[in-house]
């Protein structure tokens, strides 16, 4: 069985927290971003102004934006597996940033 991880070929920021995504393998799919926005890192892509900053590395082909935030494309391609545990971790990020 061979494996093919797709590309993301184009992203785009559509609303205050989804990014609407193709890839290489010409899917096409909307993921809304909004339940992990808590932290450090995720926390500021709040801002309409960073999140529309979206961009995505030409060598690995991972979506950031300039503060440092970031998905890998196998992340995306299958949110709709991850993005329920990474909500649920995403309320430790925002508690976790309180202790010391």
């Amino acid at each position: 069985m061979q494996f093919t991880l797709a590309k993301i070929t184009a992203v785009q920021a559509c609303g205050p927290t989804n990014l609407r995504l193709r890839f290489s393998d010409g899917t096409e799919k909307e993921v809304d971003l909004g339940p992990i926005m808590h932290g450090e890192l995720y926390g500021p892509l709040r801002s309409p102004s960073l999140f529309q900053e979206v961009k995505i590395d030409p060598e690995s082909g991972v979506v950031f934006w300039p503060n440092g935030a970031d998905f890998d494309p196998a992340i995306l391609y299958r949110w709709e597996v991850y993005s329920e545990e990474l909500a649920q971790r995403a309320v430790t990020w925002t508690a976790g940033a309180h202790i010391k």
